[in-house]
């Protein structure tokens, strides 16, 4: 299995996503693809929109059955703390919300 969110999809990057995944959300787009094919198509879409800000989800064999990478400028960090993923969120965008409640 493997998630692709992306940050404003050019046209043609988006059809050629929607090849292979299913597309559930404007940017996000999920299938099940083998690795091949996905390093290529990641490939792909890095070199003919390189501004694109990715974050990949795909399953592998580590303890939380999936890695994670990113790509350009996306608006959360992954972290990987004792070999575990995990995203942070923008602290200052917390704080502001936690002012305003």
């Amino acid at each position: 299995m493997t998630v692709i969110i992306a940050n404003d999809t050019p046209p043609a990057i988006r059809g050629l996503l929607k090849r292979w995944f299913v597309e559930p959300r404007p940017n996000v787009f999920v299938g099940t693809v083998n690795r091949r094919t996905r390093e290529k198509t990641i490939e792909y879409v890095r070199r003919n929109a390189p501004d694109l800000g990715l974050l990949i989800i795909a399953s592998d064999n580590s303890t939380q059955g999936f890695h994670i990478q990113t790509f350009g400028e996306t608006k959360r960090r992954v972290v990987q703390e004792s070999g575990l993923f995990l995203i942070a969120e923008d602290w200052d965008e917390l704080a502001r919300y936690d002012e305003i409640v």
